[in-house]
C-alpha cells in the first residue's frame, strides 16, 4: 500500500511521514510524480490505473466538484479528505495533528474497500466519518 499526499499539503510532511511510516509503507508527494501544477484529474487517473494508492488530500472539493468527483470514484482509490480547517494551520501545527492521526489513518486504510473515502477532523477523536460515494 502507498498514501499519495497533494499538493495542499507540504512536501516536507510528506517526507517525514515516509521516512517515519518506512518500515511498512510507501508516502509520496504529488511533487515527487507530476509537475506541481498537474490537474486533480489527471494525477487520479493516473495513480488509479497504478492501483494500491490511497491518497490523503487537503482538497475536500474533490468530493464534491461533480466532473472530479467522477474521476475519483472511476480511479476506485481510497482517500482520507482533511476537514476544513487544516489547510489553514501553519507547518508545524498542521505536521503534528497529521502525525497523531498517522497511526489511525494507516490502519483504517488496511482494511478499506476501493474507492471508500474519509473526511480527517482537525482534533484528533481517532474516528473518521465517512464521505458517500
Amino acid at each position: 500500500m502507498r498514501f499519495f499526499l497533494d499538493n495542499d499539503l507540504s512536501l516536507n510532511l510528506a517526507r517525514a511521514l515516509a521516512a517515519l511510516a518506512a518500515d511498512k509503507y510507501e508516502v509520496k508527494h504529488l511533487r515527487d510524480k507530476f509537475p506541481a501544477d498537474v490537474t486533480d484529474q489527471d494525477w487520479l487517473l493516473t495513480l488509479g490505473r497504478e492501483g494500491d494508492w490511497v491518497i490523503v488530500s487537503g482538497d475536500v472539493r474533490i468530493t464534491k466538484s461533480r466532473l472530479t468527483r467522477q474521476v475519483w470514484l472511476e480511479s476506485g482509490l481510497t482517500a482520507f479528505f482533511l476537514e476544513k480547517g487544516w489547510t489553514g494551520l501553519r507547518f508545524w501545527e498542521q505536521a503534528w495533528r497529521l502525525v497523531r492521526w498517522w497511526p489511525a489513518i494507516m490502519k483504517q486504510a488496511e482494511r478499506a474497500k476501493s474507492h471508500a473515502a474519509w473526511l480527517v477532523a482537525v482534533n484528533y477523536s481517532g474516528r473518521f466519518k465517512p464521505v458517500s460515494p
